[in-house]
């Protein structure tokens, strides 16, 4: 049985991710790390870990290229947030720290409010707040 899922993600420089990540307010396992090319970021309070490697040893890892994240992704990681002004919150902090905000904090089909931005090396997040009173379904 599947007792946990990981995400890896590769990155050009793992120490600056991991401090690009830290504030936007991402926790990290120091006792899990392998060393400088690594890092083991925690998501949400029910954590799903999200390795970041170093672009090469990643490359080692799935045995070929890397798609580039600049022209196209693979995919789209989604965390929640508590309230609209979280998301406004995150997106302004990741511009602050180097990401690109792809989409402004708006509202979305009446009843979500979110943002999309990238991080350092081009991945893709979504942050969303939920209002599940006025969800239609």
């Amino acid at each position: 049985m599947i007792q946990e899922c990981w995400l890896n993600l590769p990155v050009e420089d793992v120490q600056k991710s991991k401090s690009f990540f830290q504030s936007l307010g991402f926790s990290f396992q120091e006792d899990q790390s392998q060393g400088p090319h690594s890092a083991v970021m925690l998501v949400g309070t029910k954590p799903v870990v999200v390795m970041l490697f170093q672009q090469e040893i990643f490359k080692n890892f799935i045995g070929g290229e890397i798609s580039n994240p600049q022209i196209g992704n693979e995919m789209l990681i989604s965390i929640d947030a508590p309230n609209r002004e979280t998301v406004v919150a995150q997106a302004q902090k990741a511009q602050a720290l180097g990401g690109t905000v792809f989409g402004e904090p708006s509202e979305i089909d009446g009843w979500m409010f979110g943002c999309g931005f990238t991080d350092l090396d081009g991945h893709k997040w979504n942050v969303l707040y939920m209002d599940q009173e006025k969800r239609p379904f």
